[in-house]
């Protein structure tokens, strides 16, 4: 019989079969999934630490659970295994009750590829147990804030469906832990909410970002944003709220997502991070409390690529002092005029969103691509990210060696290959090995010679064949590639963002790829022919 294989992402399970048919529940009770890594993190955009436990922190990543760790970041032990869902946006601990965590499901992103969740989760003994809270339709939970003095009242902002239109979106609250929802501000079917805030000194007042945005099931030219994205607050506890529009940028100005912030040394401070054309775009910064705003900066490196990115924090101590997350984390001393990179690559490459112990600034959380990391220095030294499995990967392969080995894309971090077993008793980190470049897409591994390999990625429809005997690779793109900076009616070919890459298991010559038209080749990517229309 063939052999089957079964793999998730970190963890493969094989056995034999003749075909798919149902089968007694027990036959396979004996066996037990393994992890096989790889050992490093993966994205994450949901993150919190504990104010009175300080080196309490949890982390939650976009397909990997949620983690916590009580030795600053040293371990992390998943607390989430067992769920429908493993992709997480949003996460927060209440002040009042550090016992009680919720969590968000969704990824809580706009991207061409993404992983949806199912609602939202309670845990009222510190992760150890989880119960379901409803929203099933939610899809994307971006955002959650807990009432400081009561850890019942929360809100929820709830980006909805990414490829089409939805009702469950918006900013919900909840009196009662989860146990009810209601909807209190919604724009329509094609408006989310993304962002939240208190007012902190008053929890009343409550704020929170709508955006319009859609993904296309291409990624280049495939996103937009739409009308209905703006920021919003309310006085009287979430019942009624009003625009707040002064001085910030317009719809017709290429308004998107906004993330903000509110200072606790100074409730009228208030910073926003806002993505709009590139002469409205920029850190935004408010002294009475949002009702007006003025552009403090408008450098590309800290507010660009504002759909992926809108993270900003101010320091508790000092209004003065802003954190932004972006490709790099950055800090400003001067209320947002002049910023400093205090981390990014090696170690990380995409910030997504920082923490900050409320009573002890030095201590910070950051989640990016690469899983959470911590400081207790302020940022001079950092935990590492070599401790948390929980890589994002596309797609995953194996191939027809004994042992055999698996192969995929691991989001912003490579691709990455590793024998099935190891002579070493385990599999470590040293066993994982790079065989392309690039991370988003498929690895197809040639079956004539396990050395060779054919991988695609996002941009533009860039294939790449490595030879890892002699580690040299070459493109070989179907067609000219089209970069983002095109206008999207130049794009002649679509390409989705993981555009499948793989060989005939009836003719080991034949390599397959596929834009809106599917491409083969036989002569290993020199030359290809397309063989469809429009698909």
């Amino acid at each position: 019989m063939r052999p089957f294989r079964f793999i998730v992402a970190g963890m493969v399970l094989t056995f034999t079969g003749a075909r798919a048919q149902p089968y007694p529940a027990n036959l396979f009770h004996e066996m037990q999934w393994r992890m096989i890594g790889p050992f490093r993190g993966g994205r994450t955009v949901a993150i919190s630490g504990v104010p009175a436990q300080p080196g309490t922190f949890y982390m939650a990543a976009n397909n990997g659970g949620v983690w916590k760790s009580t030795d600053y970041g040293r371990v992390w032990t998943p607390i989430f295994d067992g769920h429908a869902t493993g992709s997480i946006g949003a996460l927060a601990v209440a002040p009042s009750d550090p016992e009680v965590v919720y969590v968000g499901s969704g990824e809580g992103l706009q991207r061409p590829d993404l992983s949806t969740g199912d609602g939202m989760f309670r845990s009222i003994n510190g992760g150890g147990t989880w119960s379901y809270l409803g929203l099933p339709d939610a899809q994307q939970i971006s955002a959650i804030i807990v009432d400081p003095t009561d850890s019942r009242r929360l809100f929820v902002a709830v980006l909805g469906h990414p490829y089409g239109p939805n009702a469950e979106r918006g900013v919900f609250r909840s009196i009662d832990g989860g146990g009810n929802w209601e909807k209190v501000l919604y724009k329509d079917e094609n408006t989310g909410a993304v962002d939240l805030a208190f007012d902190p000194v008053n929890a009343r007042t409550v704020y929170a970002v709508l955006w319009a945005a859609r993904q296309m099931p291409w990624e280049i030219g495939g996103s937009f944003n739409g009308p209905g994205s703006g920021l919003f607050r309310s006085t009287d506890g979430g019942s009624t709220w009003e625009p707040l529009t002064k001085g910030l940028p317009t719809i017709a100005e290429g308004l998107g997502r906004i993330g903000i912030a509110t200072a606790l040394s100074n409730p009228n401070r208030m910073y926003a991070l806002v993505d709009a054309s590139p002469t409205r775009g920029g850190l935004y910064k408010s002294n009475d409390a949002g009702v007006s705003w003025n552009r403090v900066n408008s450098e590309a490196r800290i507010w660009g690529r504002g759909g992926d990115f809108a993270g900003v924090r101010v320091d508790p101590r000092n209004p003065d002092i802003v954190y932004v997350a972006n490709t790099s984390t950055y800090r400003s001393f001067d209320g947002g005029k002049t910023f400093t990179a205090i981390k990014g690559a090696p170690g990380g490459d995409d910030y997504h969103t920082i923490w900050i112990n409320p009573t002890n600034a030095n201590v910070i959380e950051l989640g990016s691509d690469q899983g959470a990391t911590i400081s207790v220095n302020g940022g001079r030294t950092w935990s590492s990210w070599y401790n948390q499995p929980t890589a994002q990967f596309y797609h995953v392969i194996t191939d027809n060696r004994f042992p055999y080995w698996v192969y995929g894309g691991q989001q912003e971090s490579g691709s990455a290959g590793v024998a099935s077993r190891s002579d070493y008793g385990e599999i470590t980190f040293r066993d994982w090995h790079p065989v392309s470049v690039e991370e988003y897409g498929y690895v197809a591994p040639d079956p004539k010679d396990p050395d060779v390999f054919f991988s695609g990625s996002n941009n533009g429809g860039f294939l790449e064949r490595l030879n890892r005997r002699t580690n040299q690779s070459r493109e070989v793109n179907p067609y000219p590639r089209m970069f983002s900076g095109e206008p999207s009616s130049a794009l002649k070919e679509r390409w989705q963002w993981t555009f499948p890459v793989i060989f005939s298991p009836a003719d080991n010559k034949t390599l397959y790829t596929s834009s809106q038209h599917l491409w083969r080749t036989t002569t290993g990517g020199q030359t290809w022919d397309r063989i469809s229309g429009d698909l």
